[in-house]
């Protein structure tokens, strides 16, 4: 035992006294005073549990309640056993004893180690019976199971979030009380366990620990590595059962899973907005709060989300981290990728259920069924102006401010959301990651290919609600909608001028130079 832990087993209100034992034998029920192990023989309905094995039930301890006298110095945390303190030293401590003797893994709990070991043992003895998933541990597949039951036994006291993991509970609390311990001494960035902490300060170390052991691919997150490796072993063993999708990490499927059931468990304390995955409602918060805490050392671009910042670095070291493994594509972005693959795949396991456009990304399905909905939540804070998409509010906002914080190191031009930084850079590489199946064609936006593919099939997923109107193209679907609401969102800065689409002002204003 190290000095730390030392100092907190000596704590004066750590010591036991024999005095505080109590006699474990039979107790009398408070209501009825029946003795406790002859209420549960009474109560249950199980033949199987006659003979043997009711003989053990008369013998359980009494239930009652644990005194923690264990109390942390650190926090306000506190064990009814010397050894369950010691354990939780260990956040603290950093303390990692059990160690894996086939690779330099380390693990604070001895559970955790067996959990790892099973990586080198390929040991799965528990099954789900509706998609095949294994696991080494019952309490995983207690929690998978669930994904298909879509039970989520954790409920949060303080609004109607239900959880099937009692982690994502512990996560979601933080919403409501702000506690987050964990603070990084590089950024300031806070975490509400110490574990996510650890993952954070990779961000600024580099570490990568999880790597793939049949290419070069390492990754800070154990879930990134095990969607990697998917894409060798061809396993995604975590299915939906309402429309069969796929994915190699249980986390995606969950969030897929919003899809179906419509569940939005992220929700905005300033208005009535909720989404179905943070990273969104981190984003929507900014449009209250007008905050972008996170800044690029390079060229002091800012943003609301980490994960943004991490991204755009990717702009100037040029890492394409995502590889198509059929073909020589790659991309700074995972969403590129999926887009891509689509093209290989043909796969698109989303659908709107008011068209039947399909879709190979949540993310496109959730835009275009805004066509239909009318929904704009990006609003600018400046004037009235409303976008279904954030790179809609990023080209209107530089109208009011000017701002186009992302630039071609080719030539210079500057735009203001990044998605128009790397259709331009294209214009630099010739690079066309869009494909015809059907004939040669390829394109630099999948808008293009989007239209071109009209040509082929004749298909037009982008209805208007209000008329019928199609197209094949989203664009044009957002112009034509212009025509019911009366947006003009194009506007003359030299008279009181405004149109329906960029081209028509672009006209306007060559008869003010003229």
């Amino acid at each position: 035992m190290d000095q730390k832990n030392s100092e907190i087993a000596m704590d004066p209100r750590n010591q036991t006294n024999s005095s505080d034992k109590s006699d474990t034998g039979k107790q009398q029920d408070e209501k009825g005073g029946i003795p406790y192990g002859e209420k549960i023989r009474e109560e249950s309905d199980h033949p199987n549990l006659q003979g043997q094995q009711t003989k053990q039930l008369d013998r359980l301890p009494v239930k009652r309640t644990r005194v923690k006298r264990f109390v942390c110095t650190e926090c306000d945390f506190r064990a009814a056993k010397k050894s369950e303190l010691l354990r939780h030293t260990r956040k603290h401590t950093g303390e990692e004893p059990y160690n894996c003797d086939q690779c330099d893994y380390s693990a604070a709990h001895k559970v955790s180690l067996d959990l790892h070991i099973t990586k080198h043992t390929g040991e799965n003895l528990f099954r789900c019976e509706d998609c095949g998933y294994r696991t080494a541990y019952m309490s995983n597949l207690t929690g998978h199971v669930r994904t298909h039951t879509d039970e989520k036994p954790y409920k949060c006291d303080q609004c109607d979030y239900s959880a099937a993991r009692k982690g994502n509970l512990d996560r979601h609390m933080t919403t409501h009380t702000e506690d987050k311990p964990y603070m990084c001494g590089e950024c300031g960035h806070t975490s509400a366990d110490r574990s996510a902490l650890t993952v954070h300060m990779r961000r600024h170390t580099g570490e990568e620990p999880y790597k793939c052991d049949m290419c070069g691919y390492s990754a800070a997150k154990k879930c990134h590595l095990e969607s990697h490796m998917a894409r060798h072993t061809g396993d995604k063993r975590f299915m939906c059962v309402e429309c069969g999708y796929r994915t190699a990490h249980m986390s995606y499927l969950s969030v897929h899973m919003r899809i179906h059931t419509g569940a939005k468990p992220y929700k905005c304390d300033r208005c009535d907005y909720s989404t179905a995955q943070k990273g969104n409602l981190d984003r929507h918060m900014a449009n209250h709060t007008g905050g972008k805490r996170f800044m690029c050392g390079v060229c002091g671009y800012r943003a609301t989300a980490r994960s943004n910042i991490t991204i755009h670095m990717r702009t100037h070291t040029d890492v394409k981290p995502y590889q198509c493994d059929q073909c020589d594509y790659s991309t700074a972005r995972k969403g590129n990728l999926d887009r891509h693959m689509a093209n290989h795949t043909g796969e698109k396991p989303y659908m709107c259920g008011e068209c039947g456009y399909r879709a190979a990304e949540k993310y496109s399905l959730t835009v275009h069924m805004r066509t239909h909905t009318g929904a704009k939540p990006y609003k600018c804070d400046l004037c009235d102006f409303s976008a279904a998409t954030k790179s809609g509010l990023n080209k209107h906002m530089a109208t009011h401010t000017g701002n186009k914080p992302y630039m071609c190191g080719e030539c210079g031009l500057r735009t203001a959301d990044r998605y128009s930084l790397t259709v331009h850079m294209r214009s630099h590489t010739g690079e066309k990651p869009y494909i015809c199946d059907q004939c040669n064609y390829s394109a630099a936006k999948k808008s293009d290919l989007d239209s071109h593919m009209a040509r082929h099939t004749g298909e037009k997923p982008y209805m208007c609600g209000e008329c019928g109107y199609r197209t094949a193209h989203r664009s044009n679907l957002t112009a034509h909608m212009r025509t019911h609401t009366g947006e003009k969102p194009y506007k003359c800065d030299q008279c009181d001028y405004s149109a329906t689409k960029k081209s028509y002002l672009t006209k306007h204003l060559a008869e003010h130079d003229s």
